[in-house]
């Protein structure tokens, strides 16, 4: 991979991590803090919901991103030609 690509895998990275820490931070911030009064003024499994996102839903929405980075970054490192075998044989 030459310089140029390297740079346009690094920005997509950044953006891609910046995108869901944003989503993460909305939910755990905007959900469990921000937005907890009014959200608690409606249940979810007879708790109210934003009791439950301060509890559990941050935690269940880092998960559930932390496997979406996961899968988007096979992508990304399809789309440019990167693969871990690769990267075995050069540090071997």
């Amino acid at each position: 991979m030459d310089a140029v690509q390297r740079r346009a895998y690094w920005r997509r990275n950044l953006r891609l991590m910046a995108v869901l820490l944003t989503i993460w931070a909305l939910v755990s911030f905007g959900a469990g803090i921000v937005l907890v009064d009014v959200l608690n003024t409606v249940s979810f499994l007879d708790v109210p919901l934003g009791f439950w996102f301060a509890q559990q839903g941050s935690i269940i929405t880092f998960v559930v991103l932390i496997a979406v980075y996961v899968w988007r970054m096979d992508r990304l490192d399809a789309e440019f030609g990167i693969t871990e075998y690769e990267e075995e044989v050069h540090h071997s």
